[in-house]
């Protein structure tokens, strides 16, 4: 009887697991000390990086605006993250990543209780507002685009970034 018990109960738990998995396959948790494992996994080459959020309504606009820029420019790695200060819904969030087209790229959602501190490490000096997208060279430049950004500006250094190289 223990045998089934525990057979059962084991049955449940990678049922739950693949169920999990299955909701939000490329999302990551961000965490303490993701960012420099970010910073760290991109050196070297030019990156686009994107803190968004569900309930944002530019971001809403913004999203397949980037799609489309990461289906145009393969040689920029695109990283997402989902920094909403309401709950983080994983079933949301990729949802609207699927549906920008970006469910292919590096996307991450907060996963702290203190989003402060995980924004302070990223940048002292960000207060939380999104959209915000941060453009880092291959040389480690990085260039803050607060609010949406503009997809002339986004080709452009695009653009530095490939004739640099």
């Amino acid at each position: 009887m223990r045998f089934r018990f525990a057979g059962i109960a084991a049955l449940i738990v990678l049922i739950a697991s693949v169920a999990a998995l299955g909701a939000s396959p490329a999302l990551k948790p961000f965490e303490r000390g993701t960012w420099q494992g970010v910073l760290k996994g991109h050196a070297g080459r030019p990156v686009l990086v994107h803190f968004w959020g569900v309930t944002c309504g530019p971001c809403k606009v913004e999203l397949p605006l980037l799609g489309q820029f990461a289906k145009d420019h393969p040689d920029v790695d695109i990283v997402t993250v989902s920094a909403d200060l309401v709950p983080n819904l994983p079933g949301a969030t990729q949802a609207m990543l699927d549906k920008a087209g970006l469910s292919s790229t590096e996307n991450f959602i907060f996963n702290d209780g203190f989003v402060e501190r995980l924004r302070f490490e990223i940048d002292p000096a960000w207060q939380g507002d999104i959209p915000r997208t941060m453009l880092i060279s291959r040389e480690g430049t990085v260039t803050t685009i607060e609010g949406s950004a503009e997809m002339a500006d986004l080709e452009k250094w695009s653009e530095q970034q490939r004739s640099k190289h």
